[in-house]
């Protein structure tokens, strides 16, 4: 089982995210380390995790409040060893192409997309994009063909229900399972309230290969001993 941390810039910070209100995003307070400043957190995820993929939302972009472009390329600056999932509400090949690296993947935010024309001209400018499908709760968030058709993904699909980020209500196991029957070739992975071994164990036998977490890592549900031990969470 793979575990993509996360952490959430708004306003130059990071935020805790919860339920995708994002107008209500207060700052982080990890017991991971004493500051919310993006550096600062991002060091402490990859130290915890063991990992060489951290996810950043930058909820300003997201929201076109405005963007974290000096942010994102301080922490690759910061972290050599790492390579970056972005969500930056992308919306125009132009404003991929701006973000453009060898070590940033853009995440296609299904919410961002209007169609599926517009969602091919996004994936022509990125080919290595990963789609997140978006819901909150049973609202599907963008083209509802973009989660019916298989045929449409690229090979590294999210699962992402906002209405479960930050809610320690546990994620969408049976999502998860009936995307990897309708795709089993497409690797998954599950975002939004992922609370412990036990979830990550469900998700992998779901047919998940990994999971974006955030909040279950600041406030201690999964610990050092517990992130040793992830393999032992992959299913059948």
């Amino acid at each position: 089982m793979e575990i993509i941390p996360v952490i959430d810039l708004k306003g130059g910070r990071v935020v805790h995210a919860r339920r995708g209100d994002r107008r209500r995003y207060a700052p982080l307070a990890s017991r991971l380390c004493p500051s919310n400043e993006p550096l600062a957190v991002a060091r402490a995820l990859v130290t915890l995790c063991a990992v060489r993929t951290l996810y950043v939302a930058d909820v300003d972009a997201i929201t076109g409040a405005g963007e974290h472009r000096a942010v994102v390329h301080a922490l690759l600056a910061d972290m050599p060893q790492i390579d970056i999932w972005l969500d930056g509400g992308f919306t125009t090949p132009e404003r991929i192409e701006r973000m453009a690296s060898a070590r940033i993947t853009p995440v296609l935010g299904s919410e961002s997309i209007r169609d599926v024309t517009h969602y091919r001209r996004l994936r022509a400018s990125a080919p290595n994009a990963v789609l997140s499908l978006d819901r909150r709760g049973e609202e599907v968030l963008g083209p509802a063909e973009l989660a019916a058709q298989p045929a449409l993904w690229p090979r590294r699909v999210i699962h992402l229900d906002l209405a479960r980020v930050g809610s320690a209500e546990g994620p969408d196991h049976a999502a998860i399972g009936r995307m990897h029957a309708l795709s089993p070739a497409t690797a998954l992975y599950a975002g939004g309230g992922v609370r412990g071994v036990d979830d990550l164990r469900a998700l992998s036998q779901a047919g998940a290969r990994g999971a974006l977490v955030a909040t279950a890592l600041h406030d201690g549900s999964l610990d050092a001993q517990d992130l040793r031990l992830r393999g032992d969470c992959t299913g059948p």
